[in-house]
């Protein structure tokens, strides 16, 4: 019995249900030609953000799928397995040096629960659109979850909680799409509403932060409407980037398939590592240079993850599903957007 139990798989450390496809076994060679096209598409993204201010997680995942034939050449796919999932674990980890709990403490009271409704409510109306349009129960939390939280960062997150055989690529793939879509509309459009209402800063920065999904934008918001503004939708959108951790980990207890029982640690170690680093830079001992580049190296590790997966995305797939997939994700947003605005007007300030 000894014997035959040493020869059984332990289940990834981020693997609850033991359904993540594994990650192909390869020498450090066998990783080389697949890493190193997503270091150049990754590169290529960066260039046209810093160049036409264009989010880079929207070029990562245009460039990637522009690149999506190279998934036909199987001497690629360990380096894309590995930028794909082990890349975008780490990204999610360093995530944690946005968060204090100094700011989500600052933001109040009344705008903290504002802010928790908003991203359950959100949530919720994901998954209410997707079970009315023909998809699961894990499809809605992937497309809610992303626009309740922090846009593709959350996207990639969620579909790393919940496996592939509940959240695959194609079904990722389009909710970044989707995703990257409407919050840059969202950047243009809402600090037009907030002008057209005559907010003040104060509902002005808390309806960018509370309601437009990637970090980015909203702060691209909410600074474009005013300088007081674009601080107040700092400090509510890192709150939402703050609520992911527990959000994966609700979405890793309760989750599941019927009757199934959690493999491994309570929580992926990615969950565990960005409450870590959060808890870390509340106490303000990351000096602020070493905060930066973690920051930056997060922002990299998150692209070279989206390449990696739009390279890997089966396009038939995407082009089979129509629109539907992007209603699930309108729904939510048009949601969002709403419960914000009714904050800002009636509650804020």
């Amino acid at each position: 019995m000894a014997t035959r139990m040493t020869k059984l798989p332990l289940p990834m450390a981020a693997d609850l249900y033991g359904d993540i496809e594994p990650s192909p076994k390869a020498t450090w060679r066998g990783y080389w030609p697949g890493l190193s096209i997503v270091a150049a598409g990754t590169l290529a993204a960066g260039f046209l953000s810093d160049h036409y201010g264009v989010p880079l997680t929207l070029m990562a995942l245009l460039i990637g799928l522009a690149l999506n034939f190279l998934s036909a050449d199987a001497r690629l796919t360990p380096g894309l397995a590995f930028a794909s999932r082990s890349l975008l674990r780490w990204g999610i980890v360093l995530v944690g040096v946005r968060i204090t709990i100094g700011q989500i403490i600052a933001l109040g009271p009344m705008a903290f629960f504002c802010v928790l409704v908003i991203v359950a409510v959100a949530i919720g109306a994901g998954v209410l659109a997707a079970r009315r349009l023909g998809f699961d129960t894990a499809f809605g939390v992937l497309a809610g979850g992303a626009v309740a939280i922090c846009g593709a960062s959350a996207a990639m997150a969620l579909a790393t909680t919940l496996g592939e055989k509940r959240a695959s690529q194609a079904q990722l793939t389009l909710v970044l799409v989707g995703i990257s879509a409407m919050s840059a509309t969202a950047m243009m459009v809402y600090p037009l509403i907030a002008h057209a209402l005559h907010l003040s800063d104060l509902k002005a920065g808390f309806l960018m932060g509370a309601a437009i999904h990637d970090v980015a934008q909203a702060l691209g918001a909410g600074y474009s409407y005013s300088e007081g503004a674009g601080q107040i939708a700092a400090i509510v959108k890192l709150t939402r980037v703050a609520l992911l951790a527990p959000v994966l980990a609700i979405v890793a207890m309760f989750l599941r398939e019927d009757g199934a029982r959690t493999k491994g640690p309570g929580l992926p170690w990615f969950v565990v590592g960005f409450f870590v680093l959060a808890g870390i830079n509340s106490f303000g001992v990351i000096p602020a240079l070493v905060a930066g580049a973690a920051e930056k190296l997060a922002a990299g590790l998150l692209a070279a993850a989206v390449t990696a997966t739009a390279i890997r995305s089966p396009l038939s797939q995407l082009l089979e599903a129509g629109p539907r997939p992007l209603l699930v994700i309108l729904a939510a947003t048009l949601v969002a957007f709403g419960l914000a605005l009714g904050a800002a007007w009636f509650l804020i300030g």
